[in-house]
């Protein structure tokens, strides 16, 4: 019992980072700060969420796996893979594909020189991170609800 609350407090923590992050830090950044400075900034910002992310998918995964072979153990009838455990997996999949991928096409896309062509332009790629980014708040989000209603 106390794993599951200690799981649904990381879980809560986590989506407050990044709807912190991504509602209040990045925006508050671009409204008082010259653009390229605020996209500097905002850039670091979301380096660091990315990283935090990493680490609580890890813990709470490792958790996850833990909880579901306990009850395993004791007699349940339920999948090795648990609904939580898809998306605690499904947001650190998120934040790789927009650290490690998304991230340096953009950085790419943004340096490139007026008239070179890349695949997808800063904005086309900046409004696919940004999409990604809030579903992985929304995944975050509903892994916090519905750990807070599990006993």
């Amino acid at each position: 019992m106390k794993l599951l609350r200690f799981q649904s407090w990381l879980a809560g923590i986590w989506a407050g980072v990044i709807i912190a992050v991504g509602a209040v830090a990045a925006p508050t950044l671009f409204a008082t700060l010259e653009r390229q400075v605020a996209g500097q900034g905002a850039g670091r910002i979301f380096g660091v969420e990315a990283r935090l992310s990493l680490a609580f998918a890890v813990i709470l995964f490792v958790i996850e796996r833990r909880r579901v072979r306990d009850l395993l153990e004791g007699g349940a009838k339920i999948s090795v893979v648990s609904p939580n455990l898809l998306l605690t997996l499904s947001a650190l999949f998120l934040t790789i594909f927009g650290e490690f991928a998304l991230h340096p096409m953009i950085e790419a896309a943004k340096a490139a020189k007026a008239g070179q062509a890349t695949l997808l332009s800063f904005g086309a790629l900046h409004g696919v991170s940004a999409a990604l980014y809030w579903l992985k708040a929304v995944l975050v989000a509903i892994l916090a609800w519905r750990l807070t209603g599990q006993r």
